[in-house]
This record gives structure tokens, C-alpha cells and sequence, in this order.
């Protein structure tokens, strides 16, 4: 039996053990399976792969993709520059499993951007500058689109919500919410701007899923804007991670 699976702290749903156990079960994959591994100190890892000799790749959530870092044995350039990894490849090789991570957060933005993209999307705003926000910064500096941070307390190189002026709003027609506002349940929260400033020409994406479409994605799309909701960049994530650990 081949295992996969998921760490991090707290596991209380998961994309992935519903999306590989589904996959499993629909190609008639009878020897692979998906658990959800809730530790809590990543100094548990060694102890988790010892305990799990079946294990052949992981997925990495919160609050693990940075501190992993120091488990591994190799990481790939994205992982690298971006300084996060949410997957990991375990091979054995003379009985010492052999670590390599990745970052397929940058691969899933990536893939579900670009079909979006019109030739007026040439600055970004993006709302929040914490873990989520590492890929959607490294995938917008490859993609030769200059962007603004935007927090809601003062950070060195972003600016904060009263600072995002009418004419910043009008330049920057490239709108994407990297923090947790609007998630369920707290689905009546959003990025503080002035809404009535977008328009047609605007593209709001939002990496939650989770309500389908959230109160920032609602008021964006209320002004003509387009609108992209977090879930096709979990799919091509998921995608990208069965490619990596089937190398």
C-alpha cells in the first residue's frame, strides 16, 4: 500500500483526502491511499515517517510550509525562491527516505490566471502579505507584472487599506485577496476599498473557495468586474502534486 497524505495544525477539512480518495476510487487505484496527519510541532515529521514507512509524498498546510524547510533534503527552484513548500516527494533509498519539496501554490495560481489575463492587466494589487501571498508575488514577478502589497497594519514595501487611492484602484486592474477575509464562516468580511471604483476592465481574484463566491468577489462582479474564485488552483495544485510524487 502506497500512503499520501496531509500535515498540518489544525486539520479540520480537507481539499485533499476528499480529492486523491476520490481519484483512488474512480481509476480503481486499490493500492494507494490519502490520511490527514494533524501534527501540531513539525519536529514530529521524523517521527511521522518513521511510523509510516508507506508514506510516498505529502501535502504541507498551515502553519508547516515554512518550517519544513529545514526536514529537507532538496527543494525546487520555486520552493526555493518563494520560500514555502506544500509538497513533498519521499523516496527510499538504501532504507533513508530522501525529501524534496515543492511549491505547486505557484503552479496552481499560475495555470488558473493566465486564461484570464487581458493586455490591461499590467499592475496588481494584492491584499495581504502573509504565507498565501509568498507564490501569488513570485508568480506575478515571472509573469513581469509589477504589483502592491496591501495590509491592514504598516509593513516595510506595502501600503495600507486608506492608502488605496481612486487613482491606484484605476492603474491597478489586477485585484487578488491572499488572506482569509470572506472565508466561512466569517463570510461578511472583505478587503476595505472602494468597491465603486472598479469596473469591466477589473479582474478580482480571490484565493478562497470557500464560500464559492465571496463578499469581495460579489462586489466586484456587482461593478462588471471578472471574477475567479480560489477552487480550479486547488484542482491544478492537486494535479500538479500526483505528477510529482508519480516522477
Amino acid at each position: 500500500m502506497k500512503t499520501y497524505g496531509l500535515i498540518g495544525y489544525p486539520l479540520s477539512h480537507s481539499f485533499s483526502k476528499k480529492y486523491f480518495t476520490e481519484k483512488f476510487l474512480n481509476e480503481g487505484i486499490t493500492d494507494h491511499q490519502y490520511e490527514l496527519f494533524p501534527i501540531e510541532d513539525i519536529k514530529s515529521l521524523p517521527d511521522l515517517l518513521s511510523e509510516n514507512p508507506s508514506l510516498c509524498g505529502l501535502n504541507v498546510t498551515i502553519p508547516h510550509k515554512v518550517d519544513v524547510l529545514c526536514y529537507l533534503n532538496e527543494v525546487d527552484e520555486a520552493a526555493e525562491q518563494i520560500g514555502a513548500v506544500n509538497c513533498i516527494s519521499i523516496k527510499n533509498f538504501e532504507n533513508e527516505n530522501y525529501l524534496k519539496g515543492y511549491n505547486t501554490d505557484a503552479y496552481g495560481f499560475e495555470a488558473s490566471l493566465l486564461p484570464l489575463l487581458g493586455p490591461q492587466h499590467v499592475k496588481a494589487l494584492v491584499f495581504g502579505d502573509g504565507g498565501a501571498a509568498k507564490a501569488v508575488k513570485y508568480v506575478l514577478e515571472k509573469l513581469h507584472i509589477e504589483y502592491r502589497v496591501v495590509v491592514r497594519k504598516p509593513v516595510e514595501g506595502a501600503i495600507l487599506y486608506n492608502e488605496v487611492t481612486p487613482a491606484i484602484l484605476a492603474s491597478h486592474k489586477l485585484l487578488i485577496n491572499t488572506t482569509p477575509l470572506g472565508m466561512s464562516p466569517n463570510i461578511d468580511t472583505f478587503p476595505p476599498i472602494d468597491y465603486s471604483l472598479l469596473g469591466p476592465e477589473h479582474l478580482a481574484y480571490d484565493l478562497v473557495y470557500n464560500p464559492l463566491e465571496t463578499s469581495f468577489l460579489a462586489k466586484a462582479a456587482e461593478q462588471g468586474a471578472a471574477i475567479k474564485n480560489g477552487l480550479e488552483m486547488l484542482y491544478k495544485q492537486a494535479e500538479k502534486a500526483w505528477a510529482i510524487w508519480n516522477k
